[in-house]
């Protein structure tokens, strides 16, 4: 979390003409996510969950205002998306890769919300005595706590939403990077079209990553374990981008030689 927070305020350096706005996102962003870091060091401290837990009237507090907190988050980010898309910014393939870096982020702190639904279980045994303790899961298909990956702990029996959730996020880090490199360190024949479709292409992709992890999880799959469909469509995937990434280079070729 720190990490995105400051990535964030670092795209926010790029918002020209609206310091009061930039302030108000960057405070919000920042108090959020320290008001959420405190709540669960505090669960910790009393050795009890944070994430989920509704036991006591307590817990059920510091839950939701956890999850207020996150709401401002993502609305903060959605605002940051609209500024730098009506922001004038030079280099254009650098530039779409801030914008669609906001925009994947976006979609994977959204599906957070995916966790927060109480599963078939937990209904099913509030049903039958009353009391849900525990309304959510980052796991599909199995109980949280269960094997997990080393580090992670993302969920080896059964589907993992941080996975996706993960790789959103850090859309926020990787697809600028991306964009870097290609307005940088691109060939001097790819011209500007050239480098922001490429871009583009990238964001398009990773994205399409970050929902295809979702659906996989969705469907009970650990990540280390993808069936036979989840393994085709990914190849498809890259397959389609290498296609047309060639497609546009080849492109860019061509110009330079008329």
């Amino acid at each position: 979390m720190p990490g995105r927070c400051f990535t964030l305020l670092w795209l926010l350096t790029f918002v020209r003409g609206r310091p009061r706005l930039v302030g108000i996102i960057a405070w919000v962003t920042a108090v959020a996510l320290l008001i959420e870091m405190v709540l669960i060091a505090y669960a910790a401290m009393f050795g009890t969950t944070s994430h989920f837990n509704v036991s006591t009237p307590v817990s059920a507090a510091v839950w939701t205002t956890m999850a207020l907190s996150v709401v401002l988050v993502w609305a903060a980010n959605l605002l940051t998306i609209v500024l730098l898309l009506i922001q004038r910014l030079p280099y254009p393939a650098f530039a779409w890769a801030l914008r669609l870096g906001l925009i994947v982020s976006f979609v994977g702190m959204g599906l957070a919300f995916l966790m927060t639904t109480p599963t078939p279980e937990q209904i099913q045994a509030a049903g039958v005595d009353g009391e849900m303790p525990i309304a959510g899961a980052h796991s599909v298909g199995v109980e949280d706590g269960g094997p997990g990956l080393p580090i992670t702990n993302w969920s080896t029996t059964g589907g993992d939403l941080r996975v996706a959730h993960f790789f959103g996020l850090h859309a926020l880090q990787a697809l600028p990077l991306v964009g870097f490199l290609v307005a940088s360190f691109g060939p001097g024949w790819l011209r500007s079209g050239h480098r922001v479709a490429l871009v583009w292409l990238a964001g398009l992709v990773y994205l399409g990553l970050v929902l295809l992890l979702a659906w996989q999880t969705l469907r009970g799959q650990p990540v280390v374990a993808p069936d036979a469909l989840t393994l085709g469509t990914l190849l498809a995937l890259f397959a389609a981008a290498g296609a047309i990434a060639s497609a546009v280079v080849l492109r860019a070729r061509r110009t330079r030689e008329r």
